[in-house]
């Protein structure tokens, strides 16, 4: 079977005992709201107010209750790197139909490199095998394009994720192209090619004119492609949540490596005992670009409730301490609006 038509395949709904199997048990109900939304909301604009002229859109979810709130869930954003937890969800979903393996392995040739970060581009021609265990953790907790590329190409490429995004009701949110192609379109530069891995890429797009790199930018900010909303997003994070995407093993496999993918940037917003899986995507703003910041983040509180955040900003002109101290934010916005509904 083509790999797109299995991906298609997937989608056709498990049983309602397995799939029930699947989802995070449910907390007692309660029939308050967990959070006050017109107040987060609130405080949540004006967060976004401090990103301008750029556009900063967040949009929340309470996992055990479906409550939500947004601020510019519905304008559309760059996906950026965060792409690779959708493909991460995809090639699980293949896993789980046995018609891939973790332990397979993968030889990476001279046209399947891409633009960094990537050790395995990095690696290259020294190692080339490489299982799909060890792509799938490159790609998700380290940003690693060629890694990601592999694994795509390998499930039937951008158009088999999008599609089966879209069959498990994940929709809005696309993925179009294959890094080694993006990421020289959003640059302006001439197609990717081997010996401009490492640093090489970076003086490659440093030597394209500035007045074409801030064009190619302008055009890759306006294009449909390789995008989402804060809500899509979210929609994706639910599925990922309640076991629509995958087997439980392989839901907890992914949060695993999402947990190693976090890094500090959200943590100090964080209560005591709360653990952060998430994916975090920055334009590399040395090269002069001001394109996408971009996190999906799921968090477990110490009392065991849930949230889900999406966080997208594109066209800011901040430097990089101060999208940090941006996001940081964001993330404590909504903790202390979790706190307060949980007195």
């Amino acid at each position: 079977m083509h790999r797109r038509a299995l991906l298609a395949a997937l989608a056709v709904p498990a049983l309602p005992t397995a799939l029930a199997a699947c989802r995070e048990p449910a907390r007692a109900r309660r029939e308050q709201a967990l959070f006050d939304h017109q107040a987060l909301t609130l405080a949540l604009t004006a967060v976004a107010e401090r990103a301008r002229p750029g556009d900063l859109g967040v949009a929340v979810q309470d996992l055990t209750t479906a409550q939500r709130a947004a601020v510019a869930g519905d304008h559309l954003f760059p996906l950026a790197g965060v792409w690779t937890a959708p493909l991460a969800s995809a090639v699980l979903a293949e896993v789980d139909a046995k018609a891939l393996s973790l332990t397979d392995t993968i030889e990476v040739e001279d046209v399947d490199l891409s633009p960094p970060p990537g050790g395995v581009a990095d690696a290259w021609p020294g190692r080339r095998r490489w299982t799909v265990e060890e792509l799938l953790k490159r790609a998700v907790a380290g940003g690693d394009n060629t890694a990601a590329d592999v694994l795509m190409k390998r499930i039937g490429g951008p158009g088999a994720v999008t599609a089966w995004l879209d069959l498990k009701k994940v929709e809005n949110l696309r993925v179009d192209r294959y890094a080694r192609q993006l990421l020289p379109e959003q640059t302006g530069t001439a197609s990717f090619r081997a010996e401009w891995r490492g640093q090489a890429w970076r003086k490659a797009v440093l030597a394209t004119p500035e007045a074409t790199r801030r064009a190619a930018q302008r055009r890759y900010l306006a294009d449909p492609r390789d995008s989402t909303t804060p809500l899509a997003a979210l929609r994706f994070l639910e599925a990922l949540n309640q076991g629509e995407l995958t087997g439980q093993d392989d839901r907890r496999r992914l949060l695993r490596i999402m947990e190693a993918a976090a890094g500090d940037r959200l943590r100090p917003a964080l209560p005591a005992g709360a653990r952060l899986a998430a994916v975090i995507s920055a334009t590399p703003w040395d090269l002069g670009l001001t394109a996408a910041d971009n996190t999906l983040a799921m968090i477990r509180l110490k009392d065991g409730r849930r949230f889900a955040v999406a966080i997208f900003l594109k066209a800011s002109p901040l430097e990089e301490a101060d999208r940090d101290a941006l996001m940081l934010d964001v993330m404590r916005t909504v903790m202390q609006a979790a706190e307060q509904a949980g007195r």
